[in-house]
């Protein structure tokens, strides 16, 4: 048992990359493993030896299980690290160009309709998008029962004042 765990401890340790430890891994802790093999002859053992026998399995498989994962640990560190060498930005490098951005086509219409107009003497005028009842509907003489000033036809929001809705 001792010479399967110092030959196994040694192989680990040799191991340079991750496909090696894991053929060493297989190789000890797999399905046909040598300590599988060894925990196989556990069978046809008395209870006292089987005692002895199996403590003395567990604990070179948890010393095993142990350096695995330590040397596994210590390969993908290196592995990193190599990746992170080999992987360098030049920061002296110039940046990306970054592109101009262009005025939407509707908005350039717009900025066009309203110069010509502004060339034959027109202003713009700014004004609030949201109106109340009188500006909308009867300064502009609809009529109450008019059919625009039913509820599915217009937006009603909450009241401005007392009695007031807003459109």
């Amino acid at each position: 048992m001792d010479t399967l765990k110092s030959l196994t401890l040694a192989e680990i340790g040799q191991a340079s990359n991750l496909e090696a430890l894991e053929a060493v891994r297989v190789k000890a802790l797999g399905k046909k493993g040598a300590l599988t093999e060894e925990m196989k002859k556990l069978g046809g053992m008395s209870p006292d030896e089987r005692k002895a026998f199996g403590a003395r399995i567990n604990e070179v498989k948890g010393a095993l299980e142990t350096a695995l994962a330590a040397r596994k640990a210590e390969l993908e560190g290196a592995a990193i690290d190599a990746r992170l060498s080999a992987e360098k930005i030049d920061i002296t490098l110039p940046a990306r160009p970054e592109l101009e951005g262009r005025i939407h086509p509707i908005s350039q219409t717009i900025d066009e309709v309203t110069a010509i107009f502004a060339e034959m003497g027109f202003a713009v005028a700014e004004g609030p998008d949201i109106e109340d009842d009188f500006h909308n509907f009867t300064a502009l003489n609809f009529p109450p029962d008019h059919p625009a000033r039913q509820m599915h036809d217009t937006f009603f929001f909450g009241e401005h004042a007392p009695g007031e809705r807003m459109l």
